[in-house]
């Protein structure tokens, strides 16, 4: 499966300053504490120290990760509607046929649901059983799949909205 981050501009730019601050600013402060620490002595019983070098490979780690979002990010936006479903997509199903018993998701990256915590629509990764259910699928396509507890749920696919690069 592709492996490509679907990201807006503003959710591009956000990770991009998030970076910045990781490798800046924040590995500077966390250093300054590990000196600051180490000075104080026996290393072996020193709390701040302990803290300061977990807070330091916890950073590393998001620095990874970001970079890792950074490097495979497709940026974009959501545009006209799209025939088929793909990752960036915006789509609407119905559940059990019923149109007025509808859900609007995103189809992309678990990482997007770190970005904002004011987002409207849900994130669905395309491995999820419902973005893998609706994944190369198209509007009217009816499709079942195994929800988390077991249970098959019946979806129709009611609107696609493209993302376009």
């Amino acid at each position: 499966m592709d492996n490509t981050i679907w990201l807006t501009q503003e959710a591009y730019a956000k990770l991009r300053e998030d970076y910045d601050y990781a490798t800046g600013p924040l590995r500077d402060t966390i250093s300054t504490k590990i000196g600051a620490a180490r000075e104080e002595g026996d290393l072996s019983e020193n709390a701040g120290y302990h803290a300061a070098k977990d807070e330091q490979g916890q950073n590393e780690l998001r620095i990874r990760r970001l970079k890792a979002i950074l490097d495979t990010a497709q940026v974009g936006e959501v545009g006209q509607s799209n025939d088929v479903v793909r990752p960036g997509a915006t789509v609407t199903i119905a559940f059990d046929g019923d149109m007025d018993d509808t859900e609007t998701f995103l189809l992309g990256s678990r990482e997007l649901l770190s970005l904002d915590n004011n987002v409207d629509t849900s994130v669905y990764s395309p491995q999820s059983p419902v973005g893998s259910a609706v994944l190369g699928r198209k509007v009217g396509d009816e499709v079942t799949y195994a929800a988390p507890n077991g249970r098959q749920m019946s979806i129709t696919i009611v609107e696609i909205q493209g993302f376009s690069a």
